[in-house]
């Protein structure tokens, strides 16, 4: 049985934003699958479902190449912008 994902979103309608964000900082085309594809690249075994044997050095490696790319994209973001408005 896969394991039911827990995170919240704290403003739910950006929820497709976030993962507009995900692929484009990742360069994958399908959001739903850039956790396996990063994985991948890691060098990680990483399966749609159930990853009990994975350890949390490795989850860390995974989720923390995925969401230190999305804060670096949206500072970026966040730069510009300002730079837009001076």
């Amino acid at each position: 049985m896969a394991k039911k994902n827990r995170n919240k979103i704290l403003v739910p309608e950006a929820k497709q934003e976030l993962d507009l964000l995900k692929a484009k900082v990742t360069g994958s085309s399908n959001p739903e699958v850039t956790a396996l594809e990063v994985a991948k690249e890691l060098g990680i075994s990483l399966n749609e479902g159930y990853n009990g044997e994975l350890t949390s050095f490795e989850a860390g490696k995974v989720g923390g190449k995925i969401g230190g790319s999305m804060v670096k994209e949206l500072i970026k973001m966040a730069q510009e912008s300002l730079k837009k408005e001076q």
